[in-house]
Formats: structure tokens, C-alpha cells, sequence
């Protein structure tokens, strides 16, 4: 699959305590939600041939560009689905997750951008995902994805350290059929308004892709992650690991020892930050 004909999608505020840590809760005060921990909404950060900065392909499996102006840059580590869309005349009849791979949602820390979008595409290689995509046998209860974890790292120098909180792909607020109703109703029906946009316009403008790459929402931070701004130099990874074949210390042992050959049960992102 050529990534670069996928249109790009993430998920605001899909787990506990992330938007809070990255100081964004504010900018969706006055989004509405059905239930407490529902997602926020779906922002896009690339459409294939827009004349727009979005139409940059930001996505690397290697280096992460920082902005040429003075920012401060966080690591956004997450699951991303590979979804094939279909359409009736007018709408998204349904989307079908394909793979999973280890994503990097990276993202400007700024106020005052009126739209998400603002702060996650700013060119070339501003985004991360791993060449290691994973088949999804089914997206619901009893699949693959139940034994599954996220973890990342950031080594500066010889200093090596946790930078999201462990967690489970079954942590997120909505997942599987939940997260699959929602994603189609806001493809269909998110307005533009607020820090949110028309993501269905976008669709239509591109004449309906057939493919959808989603970062599903980033984790809650560790102590050092919510404040560890990206630093040119920094070396950093993502995995999303099977639970069943590896341990946390084994995770990290294999981090520690920069062992980035492909494995299975093992989605792994590594980037080095310029």
C-alpha cells in the first residue's frame, strides 16, 4: 500500500489524561461529546495533492524534522489503522481496519492555532510510522489486537528513558465496533467549528480515497514525557507489542541494545530527531 494516496486522520483525546498533560484540554471546551470519555474528534494531517500545507508528505520510518522556527515538540506515541473505506452516492457506508502499525503523531506545542491541523504537519518528515504493519485478523473482542501494548522511549545521549506511560491498546476510551461507529459518524457529520474541521469535505474534494491511514490517539505521558521537548539529536521509538511473546523489560532491553530488526508480534518506530 503507497501511503502517500492515503488520505491522513487522527483521533483527539482517546486516552485518559493525555489532552490534559499536553495542555490542549482547553482548545475543546466547547466541543460536545456524547459520554465523558468520548474522543474529542478527528483532525486531519495530510490530503494527498491538496494545495494546502496539508498536502506535505509528513510521514517518516526514520528521521523526525523539527520546525526551522523555535518550537516546543512532543513525541505523540500511538496505534495507527490502515482502513479501507467504502461509500454509497453521498457518504461512508463503512471503514475496514486492515493492519496496525506504530505511530508518531508529533505535534507543535502552540497557542492560539485555530485547528488542530495546525500543529502536526509542518513538511517533510514532522510525522512517524513504522514499515512493520501488523494484519488484523478482526477488529473486535478476540482478535489480534487484544494482547496488544504501546510502549516508547527517548534516548539523549546516555540518558535513556520511558517517555509515554505502558499501556494497553484496550486502554483506549472507544475501540473496536465502538471507535469503528464513531470514526464513520464523524467522517460523515463533523462540522467545521472550533478547533474541528469538515473532514467530509475533504473526502469529497479528494474524490473519495479508498484508503485511510488513523493514529488512534496518543497515550498519557511519563513524568519525563510530558515536559521532554524533542531535541535535535534525540533517537526515538514507539512500539506496539504483543504482551503475549514479550515482557516490558524485554521491550525495553531490546530498545536499550537499538535491536530495530523485524520481529513478530512487534510493530517498531524508530526516528532520529534533526
Amino acid at each position: 500500500m503507497d501511503l502517500k494516496k492515503c488520505i491522513g486522520l487522527g483521533i483527539a483525546g482517546n486516552f485518559a489524561d493525555h489532552l490534559e498533560q499536553a495542555k490542549e484540554s482547553a482548545d475543546f471546551i466547547n466541543v460536545k461529546v456524547d459520554e465523558k470519555d468520548a474522543p474529542k474528534g478527528i483532525f486531519p494531517f495530510y490530503l494527498p495533492d491538496s494545495k494546502s500545507f496539508l498536502g506535505q508528505y509528513p510521514l517518516s520510518s526514520q528521521k523526525l524534522v523539527l520546525p526551522q522556527y523555535k518550537a516546543n515538540v512532543h513525541m505523540e506515541p500511538e496505534l495507527a489503522l490502515l482502513c479501507k473505506i467504502s461509500y454509497d452516492e453521498s457518504s461512508i457506508l463503512d471503514i475496514a481496519p486492515l493492519k496496525f502499525a506504530a505511530f508518531n503523531d508529533c505535534t507543535i506545542r502552540k497557542d492560539g492555532a485555530k485547528k488542530i491541523s495546525e500543529k502536526k504537519n509542518w513538511g517533510e518528515s514532522s510525522k512517524g510510522v513504522s514499515t512493520d504493519f501488523i494484519d488484523i485478523d478482526k477488529f473486535e473482542n478476540g482478535g489480534v489486537l487484544d494482547s496488544y501494548r504501546i510502549a516508547s522511549f527517548l534516548r539523549r545521549g546516555d540518558r535513556f528513558e520511558p517517555y509515554g506511560i505502558n499501556s494497553p491498546v484496550l486502554g483506549y476510551s472507544y475501540f473496536y465496533k465502538k471507535l469503528k461507529k464513531w470514526i464513520i459518524d464523524k467522517l460523515n457529520n463533523q462540522k467545521d467549528s472550533n478547533p474541528l474541521e469538515n473532514i467530509n469535505q475533504y473526502i469529497k474534494e479528494l474524490e473519495k480515497p479508498n484508503y485511510a491511514l488513523i493514529s488512534i490517539g496518543a497515550t498519557a505521558y511519563t513524568e519525563f514525557g510530558e515536559n521532554g521537548f524533542l531535541h535535535s539529536g534525540d533517537e526515538i521509538y514507539v512500539c506496539i507489542y504483543d504482551s503475549r511473546i514479550y515482557s516490558q523489560e524485554l521491550i525495553s532491553s531490546i530498545i536499550k541494545s537499538d535491536d530495530t530488526s523485524k520481529k513478530d508480534g512487534l510493530s517498531l518506530l524508530y526516528q532520529k530527531v534533526e
